[in-house]
């Protein structure tokens, strides 16, 4: 019945409550005319009781507050201009300068804006004139074969050792980890 007139959004029912206890009508009179009017679509009678019980203590608000524990769009909205200023900074880092616990910060990152760590760089970027000759040679190389015939080109790939790529940056992989979207390419070198 998604669309009905009867569907009320968790604020329009409580307003209505809240209207309907200021009329003097106790949890249990609230509870039969929303159930008559908006029949399977009704909140619970403990529900109902709930909202009654914080309207008589003074509180009138028909929004959720706020719950230790989850996100504010603030810190979550802090963390992605962090990351988008340096996106090299450390997990550790992140979660010292906003004061909340390393596994929040991972929930904040992994859940709520889908990103992920990768390692920056994968090719080297300092190779002399002959590693780039080289380089180019092999690439021409697996480039021939793999024209030539498809299969046995992956079946043999994953046979090779890639030990000939020389690396000589001297940032460790941990250093050279940077944030990225999910889905988004690598930064080229």
């Amino acid at each position: 019945m998604s669309g009905d007139s009867r569907d009320f959004n968790n604020i329009e029912t409580r307003a209505v409550i809240k209207f309907f206890f200021m009329q003097g009508k106790m949890a249990k009179e609230i509870q039969a005319i929303l159930s008559d009017v908006l029949r399977e679509h009704a909140p619970s009678f403990a529900t109902v009781k709930n909202w009654v019980a914080q309207f008589k203590r003074g509180d009138f608000s028909t929004c959720d507050a706020s719950r230790p524990g989850r996100p504010t769009t603030e810190i979550i909205d802090h963390i992605h201009e962090l990351i988008m200023e340096d996106c090299r900074i450390s997990p550790k880092s992140i979660a010292e300068q906003l004061g909340i616990s390393r596994e929040r910060f991972g929930f904040i990152i992994h859940e709520e804006l889908d990103v992920r760590r990768f390692g920056a760089k994968w090719v080297p970027k300092c190779l002399n004139a002959d590693q780039n000759h080289q380089r180019y040679q092999s690439s021409d190389q697996n480039l021939e074969f793999f024209r030539r015939n498809r299969n046995v080109f992956l079946a043999r790939l994953v046979a090779f050792d890639e030990n000939w790529l020389y690396n000589y940056d001297t940032e460790t992989k941990q250093q050279s980890m940077e944030w990225r979207h999910i889905g988004l390419p690598r930064a080229a070198p």
